[in-house]
């Protein structure tokens, strides 16, 4: 197992801040327990310098405040902080410390930007070091103590190359005339904000099948939901720990009257029924009282509607995007995620600066590729035109029209 300190006493993180303070780069990876728990937390900090790894255990302190002393570590702008995969390292040490982030560099994107067909940390150390590092203990339980001894090894690994990595990738980025587009998705993770996290009494709606249900069913699948939410913040799980969504949807079809019927629902075992039972049977009784009302529309994919005109600028993007992606030896998704041609497509743009301000849009692929798409776009309006298309038929009401078609985009290791 590779060395390192494990650093429980809160004084020892203040020594360590100003060390890592210090260094020109450090390798962060952190471990929570959202699989294990409802009030999902970090349990695990690791941090990697040029001398030394340290695994600094965040459970064994009273709280927060014995992480303070990093914060300036995250904000400097003269200590690059490497990641893998950075989104939800960054989004739980916001959370759970209020860090700010100010040189952010991010080994996933990176190989995401250089066309790399594995992307995930193991596969890119297997790449380039031909080391093979663990990858079994993703779905460990980071909030029991002590930890094993291949928890911590897992753990280590997670940063202990990182340095060497991020050296060899940003000599690729740059190569590849791709580092600019890099170190802005860098700089949009250190901005980006999270909202606080609310329950969504609407999220039964996001269970697959459920808009297929009847009024009634809808209504008793509701009722299970908010029954299982309150049940998995009593015991502090995860819902899907409580009652699996496909338990929840098959009772809700069959509504179940006895606790004797509920032991035919796939998912409810005899111990569940008896923990359970009665709570289960008390959502579909309150379940069945009413018809659920009309399903609204808010709770849709949020996609923008689209004429025929605005449907065919989208499948001429995608073939450029084809194209282009083969060209760069790109994935079509890092390089124009649908939701950003979409966007492209309706704004119709005659010149690339038309896109400066369109939210789906990466500020790097506005100046990269701006001007070809509109291009792109210009051409397939001349081939439509020259074939003799029929204009699109104008709407008989207009108001009406605008209020349908005015529907933004919706924008979550």
């Amino acid at each position: 197992m590779s060395e390192f300190e494990f650093v429980d006493a809160p004084e020892r993180v203040a020594e360590l801040a100003e060390e890592f303070l210090a260094e020109p780069v450090v390798a962060v990876d952190t471990e929570a327990d959202s699989f294990y728990h409802y009030f999902d937390k970090t349990c695990l900090v690791q941090v990697s310098t040029s001398k030394h790894s340290y695994l600094i255990d965040t459970l064994a302190f009273d709280g927060p405040e014995a992480m303070a002393p990093l914060a300036p570590v995250f904000s400097s702008p003269d200590c690059q902080v490497l990641f893998h995969a950075a989104e939800y390292d960054i989004y739980v040490l916001k959370r759970d410390y209020g860090y700010t982030f100010a040189n952010v560099f991010d080994t996933m994107i990176s190989a995401q930007l250089l066309g790399y067909s594995a992307v995930g940390l193991a596969a890119i150390i297997e790449r380039h070091f031909n080391i093979k590092v663990p990858k079994d203990e993703q779905r460990s339980d980071w909030s029991r103590r002590p930890l094993t001894e291949k928890q911590l090894t897992y753990a280590v690994g997670d940063v202990l190359y990182l340095s060497r990595l991020a050296k060899k990738l940003e000599r690729e980025l740059k190569k590849a005339g791709r580092m600019e587009w890099a170190q802005e998705d860098f700089d949009t993770l250190c901005q980006r904000q999270w909202p606080d996290r609310t329950f969504d009494k609407q999220g039964y709606f996001r269970i697959k099948g459920a808009r297929k249900l009847d009024p009634k069913s809808l209504s008793v699948l509701k009722e299970l939901f908010l029954m299982r939410d309150a049940r998995a913040r009593e015991i502090d799980r995860p819902p899907f720990k409580v009652l699996g969504n496909r338990t929840l949807l098959e009772i809700a079809a069959d509504k179940p009257t006895k606790a004797s019927q509920l032991k035919n629902i796939n998912g409810i075992t005899e111990l569940l029924v008896r923990r359970m039972g009665d709570e289960i049977l008390a959502a579909i009784d309150a379940g069945r009282s009413v018809d659920h009302p009309p399903i609204p529309k808010t709770t849709g994919t949020g996609r923008r509607r689209m004429d025929r005109k605005t449907e065919r600028r989208v499948t001429e993007l995608k073939a450029w995007r084809t194209r282009r992606s083969e060209e760069l030896k790109l994935d079509p998704g890092v390089l124009c995620p649908n939701a950003s041609l979409e966007a492209i497509a309706c704004q119709n743009p005659t010149q690339g600066s038309d896109l400066d301000d369109v939210p789906e849009l990466k500020g790097w692929f506005v100046r990269a590729f701006g001007d070809e798409v509109a291009e792109a776009l210009a051409q397939t309006a001349t081939t439509s035109n020259s074939s003799g298309d029929s204009p699109e038929p104008e709407p008989a009401d207009e108001s009406n029209s605008a209020k349908k078609s005015d529907k933004k985009p919706s924008s979550t290791k």
